[in-house]
């Protein structure tokens, strides 16, 4: 029996996940919940239900993989890693599916997995962002009578663009990324992702001075790539393991140091090389080394006496956690705590702030329609904080929301939480001492 069948057969049909699913909230349809689709992988997994099947390939595609389940499930079943193989097998028959999943596997493949056409990219879409051409674009809603999909996507990338916290004239702060300028303390190894040196360079930027202001000495390794999460969720696990052991080999030069991230997503997925490689001889016992190591900027900020900055702002705040980050990393409260270093901060609490907003990698572009009515959901709980700012540790999750609350009209600014504390340092003069 393989280990996936093991872990198929420690489901015990409770129903206990169901309400935990977004998919199956919105649908009812018990093959959109975790009990439904574990049953569908256990007819495929003894040949009662062939792989290729229609009803196979539509209820695991329409699965968020946000892993809500797993925090309510009695037996521990590892939904998240079986997610991942059921879709390994529908990736191997991508030929076989419609465009949109041959082209995400060609650019997996052949653009996403090369470090310089990735980098390239993610240059050109920063530069057509910067330019003001996608919010001109989305003005005209020549978009929207093209496709809605395209409106979404163009959305997407403008959301990403910087939030100014600064006052006018407040000036940048050099992020100074040479470990051998940083003060004196532990050393920790910063994992900047793909997307978010390409596109959230300002994050890893505010992450780089607040850990130095804590007391920590910063490098940043020159030779990590992406975290793999893209393929990992898409089912190429092959791809995935391919940056793992690129990553593995990145951070090896310092075996004790911390390996912190600013992304859920990311830091979930590295956190689980050790899951990914379990079959690897060569690398097996380094990738469980690798992921003992991963900590979020929060946790990592927790192990600490966090220094206070000063109240800046009287906008509302409000805090949606991100799923990887808080089912994946476990990272539960860290993230508030970071924020109450700010003093008199004015926070609103948000309404089931852990249920999935419905980002999920490149969900939104694959399935928009059942994405639409988790957003819908999320930006309604949104919308009842009277928050001017909403913080969030991901990427994906920033430009999800960032990005409906654009179309929908709704005047709110996104960022890491990070950021917020990095400006009330800067406000409070630590970066001058």
């Amino acid at each position: 029996m393989t280990a996936e069948e093991q872990k198929l057969l420690a489901c015990i049909h409770c129903g206990l996940c169901l309400e935990a699913c977004p998919t199956y909230v919105l649908t009812g349809d018990e093959n959109d919940g975790p009990r439904g689709r574990l049953y569908l992988m256990r007819a495929v997994g003894e040949g009662r239900l062939a792989s290729d099947s229609a009803a196979f390939e539509r209820h695991i595609d329409r699965c968020l993989g946000c892993r809500a389940c797993e925090s309510v499930c009695p037996a521990g079943v590892e939904y998240g890693q079986l997610l991942e193989a059921a879709r390994s097998e529908l990736f191997q028959a991508a030929q076989k599916r419609g465009l949109n999943y041959r082209l995400l596997r060609l650019a997996l493949r052949h653009l996403w997995s090369a470090r310089w056409r990735q980098r390239l990219v993610l240059s050109i879409l920063r530069i057509v962002r910067d330019s003001g051409a996608v919010r001109l674009l989305l003005r005209s809603r020549i978009p929207r009578f093209l496709s809605t999909r395209f409106e979404f996507a163009l959305a997407l990338l403008e959301s990403s663009k910087p939030r100014s916290l600064s006052a006018p004239g407040g000036g940048d702060i050099p992020a100074s990324r040479k470990s051998e300028q940083s003060v004196p303390g532990p050393g920790v190894m910063l994992f900047t992702g793909c997307v978010g040196e390409g596109l959230f360079k300002q994050v890893n930027d505010a992450t780089v001075r607040v850990l130095r202001i804590n007391s920590h000495t910063v490098d940043l390794p020159t030779h990590q790539v992406c975290c793999g999460a893209l393929h990992a969720h898409a089912g190429d696990l092959e791809g995935a393991r391919r940056l793992a052991r690129q990553n593995i080999k990145a951070f090896e030069a310092a075996v004790e140091a911390p390996i912190v991230t600013n992304a859920g997503g990311c830091g979930a997925l590295l956190a689980s090389y050790h899951h990914l490689l379990a079959g690897d001889g060569q690398f097996v016992e380094r990738a469980v080394r690798f992921s003992s190591r991963v900590r979020d900027v929060s946790q990592l900020l927790e192990e600490v006496p966090i220094k206070v900055g000063v109240s800046f702002s009287d906008e509302a705040v409000t805090y949606d956690a991100s799923c990887h980050l808080h089912y994946g990393q476990h990272a539960g409260e860290a993230p508030l705590r970071m924020l109450q270093a700010i003093p008199d901060l004015k926070f609103s609490t948000l309404q089931d702030s852990q249920r999935c907003c419905g980002g999920a990698g490149i969900y939104n572009l694959l399935e928009p329609e059942l994405s639409r009515q988790v957003l819908e959901q999320k930006l309604a709980r949104v919308q009842a904080t009277r928050a001017g700012i909403l913080t969030t540790g991901n990427a994906g999750c920033h430009m999800q929301i960032g990005a409906g609350a654009y179309l929908a009209g709704l005047a709110i600014g996104i960022c890491h939480p990070v950021e917020l504390l990095d400006e009330s340092y800067r406000r409070a003069g630590l970066y001058q001492q």
